[in-house]
């Protein structure tokens, strides 16, 4: 697997998960989602989610990216060295 494309689709993914999260509260539902996520594993929330602001969501979607393809192209890596041992 070529550890760029693994870089990518991780990365991507990771994004899209917080461009998801991120549109979550920008429409106000974060809180009930969070609450009731966290009820499952019979918790309190102690956390509370804050106002929306874009360039907050800016950062996050970008570091995620930036993480996401960071441990996609290591698992790549790791993944084809191991493969060449075998």
């Amino acid at each position: 697997m070529k550890e760029s494309k693994a870089g990518l689709i991780f990365g991507t993914f990771a994004a899209v998960m917080h461009v998801i999260w991120s549109l979550m509260v920008f429409l106000g539902f974060a809180q009930n989602y969070m609450n009731w996520i966290i009820g499952l594993h019979f918790l309190n929330n102690p956390f509370t989610v804050r106002a929306f602001n874009l360039s907050t969501a800016l950062t996050l979607v970008g570091a995620t990216f930036v993480v996401g393809y960071i441990v996609g192209y290591i698992f790549a890596t790791v993944l084809n060295r191991l493969q060449k041992r075998g």
